[in-house]
């Protein structure tokens, strides 16, 4: 792979500030955020009234912890622009949520929050080994989800050329990387995986192909993936992060150097770490859910936002803001099987352990007899579909689930091709349990 070590010159002064300087615009810039949220939103007046706290008892970071949390129910409730703080003329763009599970969550964006928004995003890609001048393809989602337009929006920001191709149509994918020879994809691991699927389908090398650097984020994804998709490509894989309610992609990110952790953009967005049965703050280095302050967006404030992820917060290394581990769960995935807590990346690492599984796979949860029953839907490699060679297969991977999740679970080895293949966010778990 190539050496992307970064020229110190290249980076943004904040990056490398020291935790007195970022601590001082983080408490100047949280003051502003509070008071305007509670000055220009109608939500945010009478959540802190509610809960008995002004603006003004932040006195310090700390006293963050005295103000309510927001939910992504709150964004439901006060559909479609409840939680906007500037009137809709003011409004350069609007994202939303699919709303397959519910009311949709719509946020909205002030020219200066998109230009925020780039800022920040380019600063992802730079980090992960981007340059000015490298062409981009861009194979996240366009439309609203934040995805697409935000890496757009970043990677024009910071010079590249970008190919807006958007998901699906994986064969043209393959043809306009072959053609168009981009330095750099952004994209969710698991398309990913379906992008080395059509290679290997049309019979060419991946290794031979232009790409450099993959930015992934969107859904979580293990080591293990990153392992197989650098080992596949000969590039980095580098962990992006972001939600629409803070702004979308570009949040945190991975150091291209260093790949240990994604550090926190935080002289826009302050992170926490809660207990997520209690909401206590827990302090750096202690697993928990992350909960975000923004600092800096005008038309959509968010304050203690829970996000659902379960990580933990370390020191800077390769910046000075702070790191959040690489995600692996969210609360809200987390699948409860007789008791025992799993989450879908856990299958994920067991599955990259069978040499003849490929890396696609399926959760399916039934209730049999008043019993919860686990089946996992994988498929067989290419050199590994006979009828033996899947069964043996099927037994390893139940056996790795057994000894390291704890679970029996019923493994269902398909032949290539079987299981849902993802355009964007992968479906990995499906509950047909009477809850």
């Amino acid at each position: 792979m190539e050496n992307l070590e970064p020229d110190p010159s290249d980076l943004e002064p904040i990056e490398l500030a020291s935790r007195d300087e970022l601590g001082a615009l983080q408490l100047q810039r949280m003051q502003w955020s509070l008071n305007h949220a509670y000055s220009h939103s109608a939500f945010y007046k009478g959540h802190f009234d509610q809960a008995g706290v002004h603006p003004s008892d932040l006195k310090s970071l700390n006293d963050l912890s005295l103000f309510p949390f927001t939910l992504k129910q709150d964004l439901r409730d006060h559909y479609p622009f409840g939680l906007f703080a500037v009137p809709q003329k003011q409004l350069a763009r609007v994202h939303a949520s699919s709303g397959t599970t519910g009311k949709p969550t719509v946020v909205g964006y002030t020219a200066n929050d998109i230009d925020t928004w780039s800022t920040v995003v380019a600063r992802s890609i730079r980090a992960s080994g981007g340059r000015a001048g490298d062409i981009l393809h861009n194979a996240y989602g366009y439309g609203l989800f934040t995805g697409g337009l935000g890496a757009h929006g970043g990677a024009e920001k910071l010079g590249c050329t970008v190919v807006p191709v958007s998901g699906g149509m994986t064969t043209r994918q393959v043809t306009l990387i072959n053609d168009f020879k981009p330095r750099i994809i952004t994209v969710t691991p698991s398309y990913m995986l379906s992008i080395l699927d059509e290679f290997i389908a049309q019979g060419l090398d991946p290794r031979a192909c232009s790409l450099a650097v993959g930015i992934f984020g969107a859904e979580p994804w293990t080591n293990a993936m990153r392992r197989e998709i650098e080992q596949a490509f000969d590039m980095h894989a580098v962990d992006i992060y972001g939600l629409s309610e803070v702004i979308g992609p570009g949040v945190a990110n991975e150091c291209v150097e260093t790949k240990d952790g994604l550090h926190v953009w935080e002289d826009h967005f302050y992170p926490e770490i809660i207990d997520p049965d209690t909401g206590v703050p827990v302090a750096d280095g202690e697993m928990g859910e992350l909960v975000f302050t923004s600092l800096t967006k005008e038309a959509m404030p968010i304050v203690r936002y829970r996000t659902r992820d379960l990580t933990r917060l370390l020191p800077g290394t390769a910046r000075t803001m702070r790191r959040m581990e690489k995600v692996t769960g969210r609360s809200d995935d987390m699948m409860i099987v007789r008791g025992v807590n799993v989450f879908p990346t856990q299958i994920e690492e067991q599955i990259f352990k069978c040499a003849d599984i490929a890396p696609h796979f399926q959760v399916e949860l039934h209730q049999i007899d008043r019993k919860d029953v686990m089946r996992v839907n994988v498929e067989a490699k290419i050199h590994a579909t006979d009828e033996n060679t899947r069964k043996q297969a099927a037994t390893q991977l139940a056996t790795h689930i057994k000894n390291v999740v704890g679970i029996n679970a019923e493994v269902d080895v398909k032949l290539p091709g079987a299981v849902e293949r993802s355009l964007g966010k992968a479906r990995r778990v499906i509950d047909h349990r009477n809850r």
